[in-house]
């Protein structure tokens, strides 16, 4: 690389945060300096998004009180209902991306971008992003969307607004894990869209719509969806191997769910998704479909020294895929759990703000001379 230039910003350190605490070099995450496998054993994903949010843990009160908020902004506005079902044939990223651009007109502090504004109107677009994924998926289907409902946590509602179905413990315990797992993690490439946006003194809604549209790229939250295409592509264990060979040798494409531009050992939060991908597989009935994916494991082992593993998108793949989840919602899943964590970006952006403006080397000729249209050859 030319010296000075630090292509896809690798190793620039654009500001401090509180938010999380990455070492990739030992597979630690932290969330506000809590280990991500004592949030993921223990906490609500209602718990998590408060700690994004507000900076600590709630007690009982104050969490019974922000899980009413939540509760209370879930439904959608008629309008944005009707948005999304102009648009529903779209894929669900662009419908999600579209929708909560259209929140922003409805929104009563829409412009408001006092710190006490942007944690209310953060709060909304936590409740009111996971209602767009459920609404636009029954649309598409020519089903009639469902109300949320107010017995319900945040994992299990979205579940049942999905489906129409009570939602299984089992479901609601893999959703509420997948959330809390992806609420957060650092200077990622959406992260980074939102700050952007949120630096320029733009509305929330924008620097959300900004980070959709960032996560939509196969380079960053698509992983979990080419994950489950791969390993239908397998089909069975035993053809896991010659698969892996076979892509390496004509290297037709990368393996899916393995590498990470920040983890050089495995990422801390796939062992949490390869339990509940085991225990799922396991309990209906569905083996295969782990078999496949611990079968690539081993055969991409030997790239373990060159800092390649396994990734969080690997297994959550298989989860969603378990629980009947059409493969277009692997992403906008992944989005859900992570509004709070954008949201925290925004607002720390917002604490010391000053505007992100890169520079760029130019290449380019210099001093050309101008002619005329009517004299170029």
């Amino acid at each position: 690389m030319p010296e000075g230039l630090a292509k896809g910003l690798r190793n620039v350190v654009l500001d401090e945060t509180k938010a999380s605490f990455i070492d990739g070099e030992k597979g630690i995450l932290l969330y506000r300096g809590y280990s991500i496998h004592d949030l993921a054993a223990s906490c609500s994903f209602e718990e998590v998004a408060y700690l994004m949010l507000y900076g600590s843990l709630p007690k009982r009160a104050e969490l019974d009180a922000f899980e009413a908020r939540l509760k209370a902004a879930r439904r959608l506005p008629d309008e944005v209902v009707e948005v999304i079902r102009i648009v529903a044939s779209s894929h669900p990223m662009d419908v999600l991306r579209t929708a909560v651009s259209a929140l922003s007109a409805f929104d009563p502090e829409t412009e408001d971008g006092s710190h006490e504004a942007l944690l209310r109107k953060s709060e909304r677009l936590t409740a009111q992003v996971p209602s767009i994924v459920a609404v636009h998926e029954r649309l598409r289907k020519g089903r009639a969307p469902l109300q949320p409902r107010d017995g319900l946590n945040h994992a299990a509602n979205f579940v049942y607004m999905l489906s129409g179905d009570e939602p299984s413990p089992e479901a609601v315990e893999a959703m509420n894990l997948d959330f809390i797992l992806h609420a957060e993690h650092g200077a990622n490439a959406s992260s980074f869209a939102a700050r952007v946006t949120a630096s320029t003194l733009s509305d929330l809604h924008s620097a959300i719509a900004s980070a959709v549209g960032t996560l939509k790229g196969p380079l960053h939250g698509g992983a979990a969806e080419s994950v489950m295409k791969m390993a239908r592509e397998i089909g069975e264990p035993e053809r896991a191997a010659e698969y892996v060979r076979e892509r390496q040798r004509h290297r037709e494409s990368r393996i899916m769910g393995f590498g990470h531009r920040v983890y050089r050992v495995e990422d801390p939060r796939a062992r949490h998704m390869r339990e509940k991908s085991k225990a799922l597989s396991a309990r209906m009935g569905q083996q295969k479909w782990y078999d496949i994916l611990e079968a690539v494991v081993r055969e991409m082992g030997r790239y373990q020294r060159h800092g390649i593993h396994v990734n969080v998108d690997f297994y959550a793949g298989s989860v969603y895929y378990l629980l009947g989840i059409p493969e277009d919602l692997f992403v906008p899943i992944f989005a859900i759990g992570r509004v709070p964590g954008w949201c925290a970006s925004v607002l720390e952006q917002l604490e010391d703000n000053v505007l992100i403006r890169p520079l760029l080397r130019y290449e380019g000729p210099m001093h050309l001379q101008y002619v005329p249209i009517d004299e170029r050859r």
